[in-house]
């Protein structure tokens, strides 16, 4: 789509508003932009929890939801909550992640009951945000991402077994939609993969998965585990990551930002991304999902069509929430056979592991120090995946801290980091004394 004109003289870019017959078209550009990632989620998180197609249906109807709710608290805004930005909301990927791994241990009403916590927490330590987000560099963000990859590579392959081979097509149809496609067609990738994988189905006479329910509108169900259990030592996996996403709260603000030509202040700003993350995420433990994060991935649309207004965004959460409401689309999807679900969680993890390689790159690797906290870190989260039982002999809150990998991972590379970096500031105040 070609740039537009610009908004009218005293218009900033981010409030223009747009006539109808171009405000629909750039609304549906964002949906299909982001689409790919509430949808592997809501399948990641069903496969785990061996969810029935109906029950799966619901929980992507509540994605779908929660994300057009997102978006629209992000780009139109309340009081303090939301940052009137062109933002998408997603459900984050290393979040469903943890939220797996406590279901898998504590129960899926634990879990609902952690993003429950971990949203709480956020609200309440905003006020100190300046003080929180530096004790969450890129080589503890690096670290933790890295080993919250590896962990869930091993826990979405036993979705792939089966299905004559499936869940390769789907790899490889995905493959080869990032690697050589660009622009808003490689962040389709995905959703291109599980595409191939369910025709390929179809050529085979693959059952696919009946879906009970006839109605027009099905919306989310309230509570689908039960009622939340809070473990607050389950719970600290989720938390820690609440904490540590001020921190690309901080990234996706300024970077939006500067897109749209508004000067950045993330001290205004990045509370207020944050809070309405925190309500959103709140939804999300109330009907079943994981933490929701403010994505600026969208931003490549903006910069393609030139428009920058955050009532497109807006409509596109209208969209999605429209979407996740009629149940004869999330029915469809809900019915995909499993090893093309498992297919395209293989590539989405991988791909969270790079990022945390990517994240590891802004680290001074070449310091000695650095890299020694990482090592012990990719140890500490690695020796419950190798060694399972090396823990065993451990107290039952010490065995819930380091016998799971991601939270033994986050919490040595927390603490390391904050010591080394203690250590690092008095050597340097006695040298300074010293000259």
């Amino acid at each position: 789509m070609a740039p537009t004109d610009p908004a009218p003289p005293g218009t900033a870019p981010a409030d223009e508003r747009l006539p109808l017959r171009r405000l629909l078209p750039l609304a549906a550009q964002h949906v299909l932009a982001m689409i790919a990632s509430p949808v592997s989620t809501a399948f990641l998180l069903a496969g785990g929890l061996r969810l029935p197609p109906g029950r799966t249906a619901a929980l992507l109807s509540a994605t779908l939801v929660l994300c057009g709710a997102g978006a629209l608290l992000q780009s139109l805004g309340v009081p303090r909550i939301g940052a009137r930005l062109p933002f998408m909301m997603l459900p984050g990927g290393a979040a469903a992640a943890l939220f797996l791994q406590i279901a898998r241990e504590h129960g899926a009403a634990t879990a609902s009951g952690a993003v429950l916590l971990a949203a709480a927490l956020l609200l309440a330590v905003l006020p100190l945000y300046g003080r929180i987000v530096r004790f969450f560099p890129p080589l503890v963000m690096g670290t933790t991402v890295l080993v919250i990859g590896i962990t869930m590579v091993g826990v979405a392959a036993p979705m792939a077994l089966g299905g004559s081979g499936l869940a390769l097509v789907t790899v490889a149809a995905t493959a080869l939609g990032l690697l050589l496609l660009r622009g808003v067609w490689r962040q389709l990738s995905v959703l291109l993969g599980i595409a191939a994988g369910t025709a390929a189905a179809a050529l085979t006479g693959t059952a696919f998965r009946a879906v009970p329910g006839g109605t027009l509108l099905a919306p989310p169900r309230l509570l689908p585990y039960g009622a939340p259990h809070f473990d607050l030592l389950a719970a600290l996996p989720l938390m820690v990551f609440a904490l540590a996403s001020l921190a690309e709260a901080t990234g996706q603000t300024v970077l939006t930002s500067e897109a749209v030509g508004r000067t950045p202040d993330p001290a205004r700003d990045v509370p207020r991304t944050a809070r309405a993350d925190a309500v959103a995420s709140l939804g999300a433990g109330l009907l079943g999902g994981t933490l929701m994060v403010t994505s600026a991935e969208n931003i490549g649309i903006v910069q393609l069509t030139g428009v920058r207004s955050r009532f497109v965004t807006a409509a596109a959460g209208a969209l999605l929430v429209l979407g996740g409401l009629l149940a004869p689309v999330t029915r469809l999807l809900a019915a995909l056979p499993a090893p093309v679900v498992g297919g395209a969680a293989l590539v989405v993890y991988a791909v969270i592991a790079a990022m945390g390689i990517a994240l590891l790159h802004r680290a001074d690797l070449g310091d000695r120090t650095s890299s020694a906290v990482v090592a012990l870190s990719l140890l500490a989260g690695l020796l419950p995946l190798l060694a399972p039982s090396l823990y065993a002999p451990l107290p039952g809150w010490a065995h819930t801290l380091l016998g799971s990998g991601v939270p033994a991972a986050a919490l040595t590379a927390t603490a390391l980091s904050a010591l080394c970096g203690r250590l690092g500031a008095e050597r340097r105040t006695a040298a300074s004394a010293a000259g």
